[in-house]
């Protein structure tokens, strides 16, 4: 089958917002300094700090995905994605941490995660994913390592389609773990290894949100501001993954990953 008109445009919105993403460069214009400054400002611990927020977010987003969207939340019906909803809320959090610093990360990150994969979980539905299907809502949580390099890549396999590829061992195992098993047994091999990955990849855009606050100015309100700018980043993130998805269900995978390149 040929893509419409209307598919092909969407697929090339699709790779403009997977391929452009600039959350460092639009937290730099806020900030007024170099998203680079601010990691000289983190205390010495930093990296500690992101690391283990990072895990526990990405823990807690798991959760979220696999225990608490109930089957309201996992309707088929296509709707707008409340989008400024989960901005406002994710705001909200950011102001709260913005005002305590990197101490209150550990806090803010799991909280701001979790609004941030409900509106992932309102944008995947819009574009038809069915989210009573396990693989599907973990194609939810896949979608917050799509934002940043993991520092393990192959400088020449960069983009959305190699993510998609480094990840998709991890994912498939992990639902084949919860088909056979259930909801169950989160300490399991395979749900290990999915968060591993996907945090060693959400950390690097955590790092910057980090970097940002770090900055003196910041404080609560500039706090809401980078953590607006932090889920709306993720919601393009998530936008472009799932009119991939849409269209990969329509016309096949290896038609629109050729037309992705092309286009």
């Amino acid at each position: 089958m040929t893509l419409s008109d209307a598919d092909l445009a969407d697929l090339k919105t699709a790779k403009q917002l997977l391929e452009h993403p600039g959350l460092a460069a639009k937290i730099s214009s806020f900030v007024g300094t170099p998203v680079e400054k601010g990691f000289a400002l983190l205390p010495k611990q930093w990296h500690s700090v992101v690391n283990d927020a990072t895990q526990k977010a990405i823990e807690s987003a798991l959760n979220v995905a696999l225990w608490t969207m109930d089957q309201g939340e996992a309707s088929l019906t296509k709707s707008t994605p409340a989008n400024w909803w989960h901005k406002l809320a994710a705001g909200a959090s950011g102001a709260a941490g913005g005002a305590f610093g990197l101490a209150a990360l550990a806090v803010e990150l799991p909280v701001s995660t979790t609004i941030m994969l409900r509106s992932i979980a309102d944008i995947a539905r819009s574009e038809g994913e069915n989210l009573k299907l396990a693989d599907a809502r973990l194609e939810c949580v896949q979608v917050l390592a799509l934002g940043g390099k993991a520092s393990s890549d192959d400088a020449a396999e960069v983009g959305y389609f190699a993510a998609r590829a480094a990840m998709a061992s991890a994912v498939s195992e992990a639902a084949k773990h919860l088909a056979t098993q259930g909801l169950t047994q989160h300490g399991a091999p395979a749900i290990v290894r999915l968060i591993t990955q996907v945090a060693s990849r959400f950390s690097i855009v955590v790092s910057e949100k980090a970097a940002a606050q770090a900055v003196p100015v910041v404080g609560a309100i500039g706090g809401a501001v980078i953590n607006t700018l932090f889920i709306d980043h993720f919601q393009d993130m998530a936008r472009g993954h799932f009119i991939v998805r849409r269209l990969e269900r329509a016309y096949g995978a290896s038609e629109v990953k050729r037309l992705y390149a092309e286009s």
